[in-house]
């Protein structure tokens, strides 16, 4: 059942007449660096004439990126993040668009015992061990779930910065390069491990775990609070994403055979 703000925004605007029309987006590094958008982009931009302008950071600075007013629309993934942006005056609605979930991974070797189906429990054995722990450190929406498990184990793990805890303030594909190279275990959302082409000796050890969830929202820049926002282009792509052809079309990005997102727009 299509809820009634996701159903007002679907009817909201006419189709945009698109010529030279153009949109910026500020959105979260995993869904540009597993290739979504070159899967999913000329299918929208073939139907409607617009160019989307993709900007990928992580969700923090996306969601401060667009708050003043570069950008257009955010694709990011830290609900409550989200939330706040929309509640502040600075987005319209948030709309769930798809989800995936987050992994685990390490070394084989697994030197803290790390492996098994609880992350919390996890994590407090690789503190506990002060085995080597790799962390983006940049406000992503990734290093936000990861300070919020960290915060569930009871756990401040900066108190073990530049010894075993090594904040990056990096990428997630910088962030599993240096895991990698020494041996580090990191948090890691699954579309970017699946691509991740440096995988060495690692796997992954905890996966699976209602806590590793991992949802995506878009959200349109409010042109209240930018007027600069060009609204019929973001709407007319987000009413695109949430209809079928884009969930349609994110479902079906499988490279290599593995679907990476899966959409939930009407959930």
């Amino acid at each position: 059942m299509i809820r009634p703000l996701l159903a007002a925004l679907l009817l909201a605007a006419a189709p945009v007449s698109a010529q030279q029309s153009h949109l910026t987006v500020q959105s979260t590094t995993s869904t540009q660096n597993s290739g979504l958008y070159e899967h999913i982009l000329p299918i929208f931009e073939a139907s409607s004439g617009i160019d989307v302008r993709v900007v990928a950071v992580g969700t923090g600075q996306a969601l401060k990126n667009a708050g003043n007013c570069d950008g257009d629309m955010l694709i990011t993934h830290a609900k409550a993040a989200e939330e706040t942006f929309v509640a502040e005056g600075k987005g319209l609605a948030r709309h769930p668009l798809m989800y995936n979930d987050f992994v685990l991974v390490g070394p084989k070797a697994d030197p803290a015992g790390a492996a098994g189906e609880d992350i919390v429990v996890a994590l407090t054995r690789i503190a506990e061990a002060q085995a080597a722990f790799a962390s983006r450190a940049d406000d992503s929406g990734t290093n936000k779930a990861e300070r919020a498990l960290w915060a569930a184990a009871g756990t401040d793990p900066t108190q073990g910065s530049g010894a075993w805890y090594l904040e990056t303030g990096s990428g997630m594909g910088a962030t599993l390069n240096l895991g990698t190279a020494q041996g580090a275990y990191v948090l890691t959302d699954r579309a970017t491990w699946d691509t991740f082409a440096n995988k060495g000796d690692f796997e992954i050890l905890v996966e699976g775990d209602p806590r590793l969830f991992n949802q995506y929202g878009i959200i349109i820049v409010n042109p209240a609070a930018c007027p600069a926002t060009r609204i019929d282009e973001a709407q007319s792509f987000a009413r695109w994403l949430l209809g079928p052809e884009g969930q349609n079309a994110i479902e079906a990005f499988a490279p290599n055979g593995k679907q990476l997102f899966f959409p939930n727009a009407s959930e």
